[in-house]
C-alpha cells in the first residue's frame, strides 16, 4: 500500500557532503515521525536522525552537528543532509515512516536502502 524510495547515495571523499531523499507514495492520509537509519557491513541497523511531523528532531551522538535531517510534509518525504562525512558513515542507509493509510490503518515502512560510501 506504501512504499518507500531512497535516493541520493554515493562515493563521496572524506570531508565530502550528501544529501539523501526518501519520498513515501501510494495509500497515505498521514506521516507521523521519519527517520533515518543506517547499517553497515557485520553490523547492527543504528539510528541516524528522526523527525516529527511538527519538525523536532533527534539525532545521534556520532552524526551530530554533521548530519541534518528535514521533512517536507507536502511532498511526504525526508531528507538527511549529511557534512563532513566520515569513513565510519560508509554504510546503506534506509529511511523509515510512520504512515497512517487512507483506510486509517497505521504502519511502519521502510526503504530498500541507498549506500553511501565516504573514501579517498
Amino acid at each position: 500500500q506504501v512504499q518507500l524510495v531512497e535516493s541520493g547515495g554515493g562515493l563521496v571523499q572524506p570531508g565530502g557532503s550528501l544529501r539523501l531523499s526518501c519520498a513515501a507514495s501510494g495509500s497515505i492520509k498521514n506521516i507521523y515521525n521519519m527517520g533515518w537509519y543506517r547499517q553497515a557491513p557485520g553490523n547492527q541497523r543504528e539510528l541516524v536522525a528522526t523527525i516529527t511531523r511538527g519538525a523536532s528532531t533527534n539525532a545521534a551522538d556520532s552524526v551530530k552537528g554533521r548530519f541534518t535531517i528535514s521533512r517536507d510534509n507536502a511532498k511526504n518525504t525526508v531528507y538527511l543532509q549529511m557534512n563532513s562525512l566520515k569513513p565510519e558513515d560508509t554504510a546503506v542507509y534506509y529511511c523509515n515512516a510512520d504512515v497512517i493509510d487512507r483506510s486509517n490503518f497505521r504502519n511502519y515502512y521502510w526503504g530498500q536502502g541507498t549506500q553511501v560510501t565516504v573514501s579517498s
